[in-house]
């Protein structure tokens, strides 16, 4: 079965909010939520069907935009390759020009609306920023909570609390304060036994390769409304966490990295054909930096994931 290429954009407006469209009921997967665009034809760039599409489909002109998520899905009757691109700057005030309804929602609300299985991992993609920071080893509880303040009031948004090297008590006390500080303005992803789980249920929580190996095959071990990622080193480790259900994962190491100066670097090159393999939205870990967030997304990845280059305070 040919599989058909699709260019799908995720607008978003001045505020933040994102557009949706509702497919009509007479439409494959009719009924349902939607990002607008449609088929890449003929001779085409995905960019230039998606510059026709959104004005043919919202009379908007595309200004800005830049890829966000490549997603292939087999239904039983079809098979498509969602091109995805995050539009971030257009002319026009956009309607339905084909009569269907639109939404503005923000990417919160996203996860309220009822999208084709094929449009998950955007959704995805469309909540989560472009860069994952993760927190030092070897820091106190305070200059840990310090840092995290500092850090979500200069805009992180996703934030993974890592302190391999504290006891458990001190770890999940640490947890409990890191969530509250962030509370409503940025998402924390703890590790740890999955017997936690259940106690701290405003966090997501990311998954060791370890773990990861140890789940595969079985199911996602925490509820869909909550964030889940997973660690990957390998092609293999990427399929395991598509198959087990995780939200997003960090593929590493990108570049050689003082925390693992052993482990032998990806390159960028092999990250991208990976990237290519797999629906989830990746960050790339290891040797990278705040800077590196524009390469990363023109070769597919969601963004960047760091420790040093990204803690607001010198180590």
């Amino acid at each position: 079965m040919k599989r058909i290429h699709v260019a799908a954009a995720v607008i978003r407006g001045a505020d933040g909010r994102i557009l949706i469209a509702k497919r009509a009921d007479t439409q494959h997967q009719g009924g349902l939520w939607e990002f607008p665009g449609g088929k890449v034809e003929g001779s085409e760039t995905v960019r230039e069907a998606l510059v026709r599409e959104l004005q043919e489909e919202l009379a908007i002109s595309v200004i800005k935009a830049q890829p966000l998520i490549q997603v292939q899905h087999d239904y039983p009757d079809k098979h498509v390759l969602l091109d995805v691109w995050e539009v971030s700057e257009f002319s026009g005030e956009p309607h339905g020009a084909e009569g269907q309804p639109l939404a503005w929602v923000s990417a919160r609300q996203l996860s309220e609306y009822e999208f084709p299985q094929a449009n998950q991992p955007i959704v995805a993609a469309a909540r989560l920023p472009e860069q994952y920071l993760i927190t030092p080893q070897d820091l106190s509880a305070s200059e840990l909570l310090n840092g995290i303040h500092r850090a979500v009031s200069q805009g992180a948004g996703l934030l993974q609390l890592r302190a391999p090297a504290m006891f458990d008590p001190e770890y999940r006390t640490l947890a409990l304060d890191a969530i509250g500080l962030c509370a409503g303005r940025a998402q924390v992803m703890l590790k740890g036994p999955l017997e936690w789980l259940s106690d701290f249920p405003a966090a997501g929580w990311h998954l060791t390769s370890k773990q990861l190996t140890e789940l595969a095959g079985g199911e996602r071990p925490i509820q869909a409304s909550r964030w889940l990622a997973a660690s990957c080193h390998s092609l293999a480790e990427l399929e395991m966490a598509a198959q087990l259900g995780v939200d997003f994962v960090t593929l590493s190491p990108l570049a050689a990295t003082q925390t693992h100066p052993e482990a032998q670097p990806l390159g960028w090159t092999l990250c991208e054909q990976w990237i290519k393999q797999t629906n989830l939205p990746v960050f790339l870990l290891g040797g990278v930096g705040p800077d590196d967030a524009a390469q990363a997304r023109k070769m597919g990845a969601q963004g960047v994931a760091g420790i040093r280059a990204f803690w607001p305070v010198a180590l």
